[in-house]
């Protein structure tokens, strides 16, 4: 029988790249990296939905991108399998109630960047048949449709082929994901898209100045398309200077909540230092954080501390407000958006 469920507020996470960890650690050798590093983690964190975004490394990029992804793709599928008493993957409203009231761990699959797409909207119909539901444009970098948060002297709009891409996401279904979008890039998609939007791991520009993070403007774009805003957990995307804290953490998620309403905020944990000790990517200065940077936010370094974080958020927003922030706003919102 699947472990037992925390008690609530239950966390639905919308960033932890677990999948890229887990590809290094079984290209060394490791059976089961998932079991061993990841699972108890998000048991003991009271996690019941878990975006799993597929993110390009530096050295894959071009061909070798779309190779990648579907090798990391096979891997979800792989420990879905292995693991099917406590997750499952989501494609369907239909399978994230049968997932979670089997008391498993609901796993939604998504691009984080659109390298394996490259050129070829054909593509993006290819990863929402293997499964993916969610997609961003670019990371930091340029990419076919977009440029990133790292291009700040190019204009930064979406790429006429990127127009085409966000009709062809919506067509599909697939949910558009803006963090890591330039912010003419976030401007340009949010004056065409059709469709509801979300930014999945991205903190708050009023509290801490850094690129990945968003404006107040921005944060009332992605609310009023009918999406959320996950908050990042990222050190220096909390606090620009000295040792971050839970509370620094809770201070975005509440000037979120006041900027955009308690509706329209979730979680979106990004523990990349976590990451950055499976794997070594060859991410330089696109990554927009020195070495020294890469500093965690004190009992919420993984995915286990998300359980504190939960206790954490009753303590300051009540325990209604706390369950819509820790996970019902992003299971409302895919219960609405996925496929029947």
């Amino acid at each position: 029988m699947p472990a037992a469920v925390l008690p609530t507020p239950a966390i639905a996470d919308c960033h932890n790249d677990l999948l890229l960890a887990c590809q290094h650690r079984r290209e060394r050798g490791v059976a089961d990296p998932f079991g061993d590093d990841w699972l108890p983690g998000l048991r003991a964190g009271g996690v019941v939905f878990q975006v799993l975004p597929i993110f390009t490394e530096e050295q894959f990029i071009g061909e070798g991108a779309l190779r990648r992804t579907l090798e990391i793709l096979e891997l979800s599928r792989e420990i879905a399998e292995l693991h099917h008493r406590d997750v499952g993957i989501v494609e369907t409203a239909g399978d994230l109630e049968a997932i979670l009231g089997d008391g498993r761990i609901a796993l939604l699959l998504a691009l984080e960047g659109a390298e394996p797409v490259g050129s070829s909207l054909a593509m993006l119909e290819t990863m929402w048949r293997l499964g993916v539901r969610m997609a961003s444009l670019t990371w930091n970098r340029r990419t076919m449709l977009a440029d990133g948060v790292g291009e700040t002297d190019t204009g930064g709009r979406l790429s006429s082929l990127g127009v085409e891409a966000v009709a062809e996401m919506e067509r599909l279904g697939m949910v558009l994901d803006v963090s890591h979008l330039s912010a003419h890039g976030l401007a340009h998609l949010a004056d065409l898209a059709g469709e509801p939007f979300v930014a999945s791991h991205s903190s708050c520009r009023a509290l801490c100045d850094h690129p990945r993070n968003l404006s107040d403007a921005e944060l009332r774009l992605v609310a009023g398309s009918g999406g959320f805003v996950a908050i990042n957990a990222t050190g220096r995307f909390v606090a620009a200077a000295g040792i971050p804290t839970i509370d620094h953490y809770l201070d975005h998620v509440e000037h979120a909540v006041a900027t955009v309403g308690d509706g329209a905020v979730a979680i979106g944990a990004d523990f990349i230092a976590d990451l950055l000790e499976q794997v070594d990517p060859i991410l330089g200065r696109q990554l927009l954080l020195r070495p020294g940077d890469l500093v965690r936010i004190e009992d919420l370094k993984a995915s286990a501390d998300l359980a504190l974080l939960a206790r954490k958020l009753v303590d300051r927003f009540g325990s209604g407000r706390a369950a819509r922030i820790a996970g019902g706003n992003v299971l409302e919102f895919f219960r609405a958006r996925l496929p029947a």
